[in-house]
């Protein structure tokens, strides 16, 4: 099916297909589908619908692993863990279009991701994902040439083409995450001639090889996806995607931006949603009865609940560049010390609790131990006192300290929480003013570091506390995931060390030591680690939450009518 019959599939859609075929679900603006670009979650789900990486999660294990994706296998490994030899699936193709000759999809070859990761690795392009990059031997040279001569064309010596068909990779240093790295949307593989056709409009003009194709987005309202039939997953893949015969895939997935949570709701009560990704504070009562379960007349209706730990923290990053903070480090410790993370935990209804530092529960390499600037109203005001704030008055006005901080979302809810918050510095004499912005502007804020304070969610990438680290490191500056700008040689000298250490237990002790470098400076207001909570209606089965759901609809299956009437 090319790309023209498809988008004619959905105009005619009420005659030729049935409602049933299509997956309906909430998502956050998307603001590109350029895979060096997909710096959010959200972009990450819709990225990785249409493009392919390396190696994908296991959508069924737990704990989790990494299986082949556009790789035949796990790849060869030298013994000093610094080369990847990686064979590519022979029946990897590109979608049908325009920017191939006459319109032809080509087969996907080992040059492609020697393409892409320079794309990545290009400082120019400025990818939040830039980092991944970081340990593929050469790419300081390759970084150094391009600053040197723009209109050069340098190649990244780490990653070759040996065939059409094997892909070596090669690191200047050991590093114990870099598999991890190659499951990323930011590795997705794309074809040289999309993104030469396409230029500025690329991101918005995907091609790749993947189970689904874009062919609608009207942008922060809609994306469809049209299933590719002839994708090499769909036969050939995990045994999620090889079940029963009559396990029928979704034609159409589509994704509606619709930022009110109540609003979301409704559209799954009616029917018009078929996933619920977040029960807003409204609504828990009539979703959760007393004993934490699904109340029964949902259950009536088919709809099955689930609820995982997230691999994720909440927090407040603060601008460590800012004149007011980013040298006051017992005005920092003083605004984590007067966050009521009690009165935090009953505004979200029980589903956080409080965050003691970076790093998630049952995430390898996490410190356990006391947190020395939770919750304690009399320490943040003797804090303050020791910041030069007595009472929260700021002595070069004479008024209370005041303080700005930047949201992505203008949410009812997103607004209750900012109030909450308000109330909570209120009580040291801070005065915390809230300003909202759309989720894109909101990045490109905090990214060039023009907001003072931010609240975000950062989910883990992978499994493991360097993950959560390096949003501290020097070298993961903005646009990198050091959003807050921090700076510690000694944090640093102990982040470098851990990610080349072989010793699980050694790496986890430095791990540890840098945690509690990372919680006695506060660059951060530590809010929460959360629980999630997912809806799905009665026509969905083989729905598994995860941390990792990057492209994970292509798992998911209509029920048969059967099915549906054994509930």
């Amino acid at each position: 099916m090319n790309r023209w019959s498809c988008l004619i599939a959905l105009v005619f859609s009420s005659l030729s297909v049935s409602a049933e075929t299509v997956y309906r679900r909430a998502l956050d603006r998307v603001p590109s589908m350029d895979p060096i670009l997909a710096s959010s979650m959200y972009a990450g789900r819709a990225v990785q619908l249409t493009y392919e990486v390396l190696y994908e999660y296991d959508y069924a294990k737990r704990p989790y692993r990494l299986i082949p994706a556009a790789a035949e296998a796990m790849p060869e490994i030298s013994e000093n863990g610094k080369v990847f030899l990686i064979r590519l699936r022979p029946e990897l193709r590109f979608h049908d279009d325009p920017c191939f000759p006459d319109g032809k999809g080509r087969s996907v070859v080992a040059q492609d991701v020697v393409f892409s990761f320079a794309r990545l690795a290009d400082r120019r392009n400025a990818s939040s994902g830039c980092w991944l990059t970081d340990p593929i031997l050469g790419v300081d040279e390759y970084r150094d040439a391009q600053e040197k001569n723009p209109a050069s064309n340098p190649s990244l010596p780490g990653v070759r083409a040996l065939d059409d068909r094997t892909l070596r990779i090669e690191l200047s240093y050991s590093n114990q995450q870099f598999l991890w790295f190659l499951a990323m949307p930011y590795m997705a593989i794309v074809p040289h001639e999309a993104v030469e056709k396409y230029g500025s409009d690329f991101s918005g003009h995907p091609v790749g090889s993947g189970a689904y194709r874009l062919v609608d987005w009207r942008r922060n309202h809609r994306m469809k996806y049209c299933r590719h039939p002839d994708w090499w997953g769909w036969k050939k893949g995990p045994l999620a995607l090889t079940g029963a015969e009559d396990d029928q895939p979704f034609d159409i997935i589509q994704y509606s931006v619709i930022d009110d949570a109540s609003t979301q709701w409704l559209c799954f009560l009616n029917g018009e949603l078929d996933f619920l990704g977040e029960i807003s504070r409204d609504n828990w009562d009539v979703v959760i009865d007393g004993s934490g379960q699904l109340t029964e007349s949902l259950r009536k209706r088919g709809i099955t609940l689930f609820s995982i730990p997230n691999m994720e923290i909440s927090y407040v990053g603060i601008n460590m560049r800012d004149p007011v903070l980013g040298k006051n480090k017992a005005l920092r410790q003083a605004l984590n010390c007067a966050f009521d993370a009690p009165a935090w935990s009953r505004f979200q209804n029980g589903r956080v609790q409080p965050a003691d530092g970076p790093v998630p529960p049952e995430t390898e390499g996490k410190l356990e131990e006391p947190f020395a600037y939770s919750f304690n109203l009399e320490k943040a005001k003797q804090l303050l006192v020791e910041a030069g704030y007595p009472g929260g008055i700021d002595p070069k006005t004479g008024r209370r300290l005041e303080l700005t901080m930047d949201l992505g979302k203008t949410s009812q809810d997103m607004r209750e929480a900012a109030e909450l918050m308000a109330s909570f510095y209120a009580r040291v004499g801070i005065a915390l003013h809230a300003q909202y912005h759309n989720w894109p502007s909101f990045l490109r804020k905090v990214a060039e570091g023009r907001s003072q304070l931010h609240r975000i969610i950062w989910v883990g990438d992978y499994p493991d506390a360097e993950n959560f680290l390096q949003l501290f490191s020097l070298k993961k500056l903005s646009p990198g995931p050091n959003r807050t700008f921090y700076e510690n040689p000694e944090f640093e000298k102990l982040y470098d060390a851990a990610c080349v250490e072989t010793d699980a237990v050694k790496r986890n002790q430095m791990w540890a030591q840098a945690q509690r470098i990372i919680r006695e400076d506060c660059p951060w207001i530590f809010l929460n680690f959360s629980k999630s909570y997912s809806l799905t209606s009665a026509r969905v089965k083989n729905y598994i939450p995860s941390d990792f759901p990057f492209g994970s609809e292509r798992y998911i299956r209509l029920k048969t009518a059967a099915e549906k009437g054994a509930k």
